[in-house]
């Protein structure tokens, strides 16, 4: 499975493509197949080309307790927030 990820031009922050540009990862769309692959391919190529995100990528994702999470620990990271201190970013939100 993939999702489609990016980061938005505004404030670079990472965002995952949900039917529409989402800060968590949580529920992003998945694709099962290449058909699928193209058209978040295609979502990405447009948003790029609109200046509304860059560094766009299809990553590899799972599904865990019905919850979407991105295999690749880079990825994993880019979800959650900086290592050094978990009473920051996306991970601190989640726990309060």
């Amino acid at each position: 499975m993939k999702i489609l990820t990016a980061n938005r031009l505004t404030d670079g922050i990472a965002v995952w493509y949900a039917d529409g540009w989402a800060e968590t990862v949580d529920h992003a769309d998945l694709a099962h197949d290449k058909a699928a692959e193209d058209r978040l391919e295609a979502i990405g190529a447009k948003a790029y080309a609109a200046n509304e995100v860059v560094d766009v990528n299809l990553i590899d994702a799972e599904v865990v307790n019905g919850v979407v999470q991105p295999v690749r620990l880079r990825e994993k990271i880019r979800a959650a927030g900086p290592t050094i201190r978990n009473d920051l970013g996306k991970q601190a939100v989640r726990a309060a």
